[in-house]
């Protein structure tokens, strides 16, 4: 954690060290999009987690059984947690977003998806809420 805070503080490595250099390097600057797209993502997640609460409240429920328990016992905690474990996935993913998954898919082409999914998931539950 140290190293993150520092390294986004001081940037020294912008890139991998040679040309061509494709597996996980030291890079310790991210481009400032990146930081755009990772706070777009949590805040629709804020907003899903709100919604999800909203709709609850009118009879629906919450379809994530890992999340599903929280929701009756502690909304704070289920939005708490919802949004600890986004923001972490997104850290990560920043982190990595230079990557291919399995030497074809771009990190970056994730953190596009999750932006997009959220977007969507945003919509639909408006629809469902009758807000649209």
């Amino acid at each position: 954690m140290r190293a993150l805070v520092y390294g986004s503080l001081r940037p020294r490595r912008q890139g991998p060290r040679r040309r061509g250099e494709h597996r996980l390097a030291g890079v310790d600057w991210h481009h400032p999009w990146w930081l755009a797209v990772g706070v777009l993502i949590v805040a629709l997640t804020c907003a899903d987690a709100a919604l999800t609460l909203l709709l609850i409240a009118h009879g629906a429920y919450e379809v994530n059984p890992l999340l599903a328990p929280l929701v009756s016992r502690s909304p704070a905690l289920f939005v708490l947690l919802k949004v600890a474990l986004t923001g972490a996935a997104i850290v990560c993913l920043t982190v990595l977003a230079r990557l291919r998954v399995f030497g074809r898919l771009p990190v970056q082409a994730i953190l596009y998806g999750a932006l997009l999914g959220y977007v969507v998931l945003i919509v639909y539950e408006l629809s469902l809420l009758g807000m649209l």
